[in-house]
């Protein structure tokens, strides 16, 4: 891992204790310009970790609480009548910022997801007659609470897709957990320094893009990704029938990127199948489309990514 990446990291953990696999997760979704949706309850730093990320580099940071009322317009801007000019002004939404922190997305309708998804893959918003760039980095981290059914709207697959990570979080150990409550009741918070320029950002881009991956590691990656659409190909019948839709092609883009910054953070210039398992759920359980007798019998995607994982052959 770069000096650059260790301060960050540093510099959260004055904030931020355990959670190890969501900072590194966030951090390889911004490195290789993807989106991260996090599923986990309330009250795991979700929202202190990408402030604290924003910081550390920087970066402006927004956050935009999803409800059931929300409109596009709440998220992206709008145009707004000025009487006193008697001329139309542009209002940006929260969207116009290089953090954003969508909560909940799964409680706001369709037509806001959307929206928000658009830009996410265009990189620009249209209001009125006027196209704007926005500006880079843009990273979207959006969260998602298991617990809660009622008034929520899940994301369809073909969106979920657009998120090049899903992360699932956990609870801190019982000694983080007593670490987070006394530095919190004693009132003892460090303030976070930017330790990353943008130019610094852009140049750990380049040394993340020159890692070296090997053809039999890229060709490891691809069967990892074909299993999951014809496991019968694989002696994988036994997961035949809970797959409805294995992962798409965006999943192998994704993957390709993503273990170069793994192996990045590592402080390797190469790619192993290790770098490859680290990650490989986080890229693939959100792209996966189970059956209804998947459903019924318990069986969750990760468990079917497992399976793969151990089926196919290391390189």
């Amino acid at each position: 891992m770069s000096n650059k990446l260790a301060d960050i990291k540093k510099e959260v953990s004055k904030v931020v204790v355990g959670q190890e696999k969501m900072i590194d997760s966030l951090l390889i979704a911004l490195l290789c310009d993807g989106h991260i949706l996090i599923e986990g309850v309330p009250g795991l730093a979700k929202t202190t970790t990408v402030n604290a990320l924003s910081q550390s580099l920087g970066l402006n940071f927004k956050r935009a609480q999803f409800t059931p009322d929300l409109l596009p317009s709440d998220i992206l801007g709008a145009e707004i009548y000025d009487p006193q000019n008697n001329q139309f002004k542009i209002k940006k939404g929260p969207i116009f910022t290089n953090l954003l922190l969508a909560d909940e997305i799964n409680r706001a309708p369709a037509k806001v997801q959307s929206a928000l998804l658009e830009v996410m893959q265009e990189k620009q918003v249209t209001l009125g007659d006027t196209t704007f760039k926005i500006d880079r980095p843009f990273f979207v981290m959006a969260t998602q609470n298991p617990v809660e059914q009622e008034g929520v709207y899940q994301l369809p697959e073909a969106q979920l897709d657009r998120f090049m990570l899903k992360l699932i979080v956990d609870y801190n150990t019982k000694d983080e957990e007593l670490e987070i409550a006394r530095r919190i009741s004693s009132g003892k918070m460090e303030k976070i320094q930017a330790v990353v320029s943008h130019e610094d950002l852009e140049n750990i881009k380049k040394e993340i893009s020159a890692i070296h991956v090997d053809s039999e590691v890229e060709e490891y990656m691809i069967e990892l990704v074909s299993a999951t659409r014809e496991p019968e190909n694989y002696g994988l019948d036994e997961i035949k029938d809970f797959i409805q839709f294995g992962a798409s092609p965006r999943v192998s883009i994704d993957m390709f990127k993503a273990v170069k910054a793994m192996a990045y953070m590592r402080g390797k210039d190469f790619v192993t199948p290790v770098d490859v398992a680290y990650i490989a759920k986080e890229l693939m359980r959100h792209r996966i489309v189970l059956t209804y007798e998947a459903e019924a019998e318990g069986i969750t995607s990760d468990e079917i990514i497992q399976k793969v994982l151990e089926t196919v052959a290391i390189p």
